[in-house]
């Protein structure tokens, strides 16, 4: 691999053949500002197993040809005219829930965030993301799970746990209460604050495993968890699939509440020691 794709994040040879034989992602790339959008297209055009069919100026355009392309996955930014990336995301979703949508945008504060994911999308990332992390978060969602950037859970993870402390002073005579949701972040965060430290051997997770599972949970990238352990991605890569099976979480924002509700962290985001 050369130094210029390496700059652009793009998968390494042993994560293109793990995308051999799988159908191609079919993607409609929505943006505003013309370079920024050709230059995704052509980025999603250097990575194995997306197929990029169709570019939108703004959101009216990626409601119109999700209807006419039917893709897989809009890549949506948020900040656009005529129609924003959430108003976009929320017709896309009702017309077409074959449609998936990820956001890709600059920003991540939470009056971006919340809008865009109760819109419906089921994806979001900040526009540094490497084009590693946009194929898993296009994979991610085909297969139905979060395509969600470490930083974006670990702040979701942060919001759910403040929610439930908010319903557990706000007590039974608090008004409607919680709801089912606010029940299950009021129940994380009895989880978190109450649990002890969780030691190697927990569901059979080893010392480096244990290790991994705290700084997923504390938002850091596979590449950020090798710099800070010495060593490499793959090997990351394995510790990780090792904690899921063990923990019996599917993905990243299922290990993150395992380690709130095993005492691994505490919010908002001490480590417990």
């Amino acid at each position: 691999m050369s130094a210029e794709e390496r700059a652009v994040g793009l998968p390494r040879p042993e994560d293109v053949d793990a995308c051999e034989g799988a159908r191609a992602v079919r993607v409609v790339v929505a943006d505003d500002q013309a370079v920024v959008r050709e230059g995704i297209v052509m980025l999603l055009g250097l990575l194995a197993g997306v197929e990029v069919v169709g570019s939108a100026r703004d959101g009216e355009e990626a409601v119109a040809l999700t209807a006419e392309l039917a893709p897989d996955v809009v890549l949506m930014d948020l900040r656009m005219p005529r129609c924003d990336g959430v108003e976009a995301t929320r017709r896309i979703r009702e017309r077409h829930p074959g449609t998936e949508v990820v956001v890709l945008t600059t920003y991540a504060d939470d009056a971006s965030l919340f809008p865009a994911l109760r819109a419906g999308a089921r994806g979001y990332l900040t526009k540094d993301a490497s084009g590693e992390e946009i194929v898993r978060a296009l994979r991610d969602v085909t297969d139905g799970r979060a395509g969600l950037s470490p930083g974006v859970q670990r702040r979701l993870l942060e919001q759910l746990v403040e929610r439930g402390a908010s319903a557990e002073r706000a007590g039974p005579s608090g008004g409607t209460g919680p709801g089912a949701e606010g029940s299950a972040t009021a129940s994380l965060a009895s989880a978190s604050a109450n649990a002890g430290p969780v030691v190697p051997g927990a569901d059979g997770l080893t010392e480096r495993e244990t290790e991994v599972l705290v700084l997923v949970a504390d938002g850091l990238s596979n590449q950020e968890i090798a710099g800070r352990l010495g060593i490499s991605t793959a090997t990351v890569k394995t510790h990780i699939n090792n904690l899921f099976a063990k923990t019996g979480v599917r993905d990243r924002a299922q290990a993150v509440r395992y380690a709130y509700q095993h005492g691994l962290v505490r919010p908002p985001g001490r480590r417990v020691t």
